[in-house]
């Protein structure tokens, strides 16, 4: 194994996001890391009582007989805030779908994204499959909040063509909504209850690319119940990633909620699940399996390289951010260059990681991890 010593001369990459408006803020605050860490390794500790959320996620699968698992790690007993629970839907705002499969859209999807608010859908009684002939994309200017919730059934497939959701506050495309893009509070989105299926970002590099199935910047995102499953984004690139979801910039450096959710079988450059740059995460009674980071070089990319294979589950890079890690289990996944399981980079070394009653095994580092720490990658202030 290599040393720390001569990891530490790989250099570490400085992801440097582009402006939205001359004199813009960069965000400021990180949330504190919370008590009571627990080891990394291939060991799980589970605490009386249980908390966090669960039930029935979206199933892929179409077959009414066969029986869903929940998503995420139902044996996870992390307690989730307030905050990060599922947004009640019992009063929509508007319903794609008039209780027929055939009513459930690609275009009824995005035209209700770009409306915003809160959104569920109708697509009557069996799982359905809503095959996403283009990206739905959030109009910064409506909402404040945008909410999709699946019930449990819906499926949102970019049939490996493309990535299926996007929030960028940002973008001009979309609105500008203040002065300050990178550090708004909205639009807030929030995904529950749903299934994201081959979504491919492959060949988008605006904002630096990655985010298979969903990209954002800004704002604030959340996502509970969910599943994420045989997502991609570009092969190389050596701070590209986000096979599943890609981050960058969030109000105030508040985290991301990621909580009883599932990731499989995703693939990308780096961060074959997670990917972001200067991002908090906070992520709950999870589960992330099977994910690769395929890239090669590294980051910086070493000469005659492309650059990547870091994070085969988790890329996190940038200056002050946290990740706590909760309830979670983490396995089977893999990295072409280090972090098998998750990839941790403060260039500064102000950010911390906290790991708490989960599961990490069966990472494999390909070339390099931080010793003690099996399939985890760490430069930053504190790991507990």
């Amino acid at each position: 194994m290599t040393s720390l010593a001569a990891l530490l001369v790989l250099g570490v990459a400085t992801a440097t996001l582009p402006a939205c408006a001359s004199g813009e803020p960069t965000p400021t605050g990180t949330p504190s890391a919370s008590p009571q860490a627990v080891a990394t390794g291939d060991q799980d500790v589970v605490p009386a009582g249980r908390d966090g959320l669960g039930g029935p996620g979206a199933s892929a699968s179409p077959k009414p007989a066969a029986k869903v698992a929940p998503a995420g790690n139902p044996n996870g007993h992390a307690s989730v805030p307030t905050e990060a629970r599922a947004v009640d839907t019992s009063k929509p705002t508007r319903t794609v779908g008039t209780g027929t499969p055939a009513s459930c859209t690609s275009a009824a999807v995005v035209k209700a994204v770009a409306a915003g608010g809160v959104i569920r859908f109708d697509c009557g009684p069996a799982p359905v499959t809503i095959k996403m002939t283009a990206t739905a994309k959030v109009r910064n200017a409506n909402g404040p909040k945008v909410v999709l919730d699946g019930g449990g059934k819906v499926t949102l497939s970019g049939q490996g063509q493309r990535r299926v959701l996007y929030l960028n506050t940002c973008d001009e495309a979309q609105g500008w909504t203040t002065s300050h893009c990178q550090n708004q509070d909205h639009p807030q989105l929030t995904v529950q209850n749903l299934t994201f299926a081959d979504g491919n970002s492959t060949g988008d590099k605006a904002e630096g690319g990655g985010g298979g199935a969903i990209f954002v910047r800004g704002g604030r995102l959340k996502i509970v119940n969910s599943r994420f499953v045989r997502n991609r984004c570009d092969r190389t690139g050596p701070d590209l990633g986000g096979a599943a979801v890609r981050v960058l910039s969030q109000y105030e450096n508040k985290p991301v909620y990621v909580v009883s959710s599932t990731f499989d079988g995703g693939s990308c450059s780096n961060g074959g699940a997670l990917s972001s740059i200067g991002v908090s995460w906070t992520v709950l009674n999870s589960l992330l399996k099977n994910n690769e980071a395929i890239g090669s070089g590294a980051n910086p990319a070493k000469s005659g390289t492309p650059g990547g294979g870091s994070g085969g589950a988790i890329y996190c890079d940038g200056n002050e951010f946290a990740v706590r890690i909760a309830g979670t289990i983490i396995e089977n996944n893999r990295a072409n260059e280090g972090g098998g399981a998750i990839f941790f980079v403060s260039n500064n070394r102000t950010g911390t990681m906290k790991i708490e009653n989960s599961t990490l095994r069966r990472n494999p580092s390909g070339k390099f991890e931080t010793p003690g720490h099996p399939g985890i990658f760490f430069l930053g202030a504190k790991l507990t």
